[in-house]
């Protein structure tokens, strides 16, 4: 017998994100397994808007909350692997979580997740990257699942990844995904996992109520060499701040709403544009009514 997870209403979400702002989603629901997950879509009869949520690191949930049924993937994180080397992780595992596992299993080539405060499901969905490395380097396929409960499954080549994107349509959840990986000396891994942690101390606002990268970088410059540039580093907005320390993060320093952060990003934006000409896109996730 399936155990249910009750449909939760009027669900409080600024302490389900980073940044701690946002309204109410009108429904929430939180998977305890794959078959919880599958029963519930399966027999689900609201005609509203579904959103996944992972770590909840690179999103803004706006004021007004979110009209529609948000899913949040927290309970399903089974981390395995098989006699070939291959790392299966369903989406709801955080990206440091699966590299130290690799790790413990001395398997080279995932260590770079480490410095990527998030779950798999959103670094698929973003194909994240960072230190030199992606997920499209080490994804193999991914399972995914709809808003009616079937299941697919999907090779790397079918998501067409790239910087920041995926191709498969928006009626797609990932469920879980498989990863190659080689044989390692895991104090190796291990030392470059620190020196990677390290990095990412030395140069983001680690520690403090962020979203992470807020705007994509483009081919040929980097976003937070353009926000510098146009005299944004510490521009204030309500409780909202552009860090001193890495002016393409926004933190929330002061009791800042969702409209005082998407408000400053919209700002950072004009006077960037205004300063060079360049088109900042948001790389943060803004879900919900205005």
């Amino acid at each position: 017998m399936i155990s249910t997870t009750p449909l939760v209403e009027n669900k409080k979400m600024s302490n389900l994100t980073w940044f701690g702002v946002g309204g109410r989603s009108k429904y929430y629901l939180q998977p305890s397994s794959e078959e919880n997950l599958v029963s519930f879509l399966k027999d689900n009869q609201l005609d509203l808007p579904i959103y996944p949520l992972g770590a909840g690191s690179n999103i803004i949930i706006r004021d007004l909350g979110f009209n529609g049924i948000i899913i949040h993937f927290n309970k399903l994180k089974e981390i395995f692997i098989d006699k070939q080397g291959i790392i299966t992780a369903y989406s709801g595992a955080m990206d440091a979580d699966v590299a130290r596992f690799a790790r413990n299993h001395s398997k080279t080539g995932l260590e770079f997740l480490i410095g990527i405060p998030g779950t798999i499901g959103g670094g698929i969905k973003m194909n994240s990257g960072a230190y030199g490395s992606e997920i499209k380097n080490i994804l193999i396929d991914v399972t995914a699942i709809n808003k009616n409960g079937i299941l697919k499954r999907f090779t790397a080549k079918d998501l067409q990844l790239d910087y920041r994107t995926n191709k498969l349509s928006h009626e797609w959840m990932f469920l879980k995904a498989r990863f190659m990986s080689n044989n390692g000396s895991k104090e190796q891994i291990q030392k470059k996992m620190k020196e990677i942690i390290q990095s990412r101390k030395m140069s983001q606002p680690t520690g403090q109520k962020t979203g992470g990268s807020t705007f994509m970088n483009g081919k040929n410059f980097k976003a937070w060499e353009l926000i510098d540039n146009s005299g944004c580093r510490g521009l204030k907005n309500g409780g909202a701040v552009i860090s001193n320390k890495h002016c393409n993060f926004i933190i929330n320093e002061k009791n800042a709403t969702a409209t005082d952060i998407e408000t400053l990003g919209e700002i950072v934006r004009k006077k960037v544009f205004e300063k060079t000409g360049k088109k900042l896109k948001w790389e943060i996730k803004i879900v919900g009514e205005k």
